[in-house]
């Protein structure tokens, strides 16, 4: 180890929480996807909306799990696509799995304000209470 570093650790907090309530477990799990996306981009003005849509089908052991999985996915498909996702049709959804389409337009059409690199399980919650559904979320910027 080098006697005179040129460098020091230290901690760094750069997440966002996200607090969201719906109904059902479908439109929790849509509402919180329109959350991300939101944070990560805003639309600029365009005449044009060439739209894509885009298959997700996915497994998990629990619902929270389902939750997380579904975020992160949706995360790397639009890195990977390059787009940002505007809208969702949840097919099928239980406990654990998911069929869906999302609907995302080329990322060229948005203005990038926040990258978010995953939904993390640290501190997640996810709640069926007498009104419907309630999951926070803290996403690792």
């Amino acid at each position: 180890m080098a006697k005179n570093k040129t460098y020091e650790l230290f901690e760094h907090t750069a997440d966002i929480g996200l607090r969201v309530k719906a109904r059902t477990l479908k439109a929790l799990f849509i509402n919180s996807a329109l959350a991300a996306f939101d944070i990560i981009a805003e639309k600029k003005p365009s005449k044009s909306n060439p739209k894509k849509t885009l298959s997700i089908r996915l497994k998990a052991d629990n619902p929270e799990e389902l939750f997380v999985n579904w975020l992160n996915e949706l995360f790397s498909l639009s890195a990977v696509k390059e787009l940002i996702f505007t809208g969702f049709d949840i097919k099928k959804i239980t406990g654990n799995s998911l069929e869906a389409e999302g609907l995302g337009m080329d990322i060229k059409y948005f203005k990038v304000n926040t990258e978010i690199k995953a939904a993390t399980y640290h501190k997640l919650k996810l709640k069926k209470g007498k009104s419907g559904w309630s999951a926070e979320v803290i996403f690792d910027v």
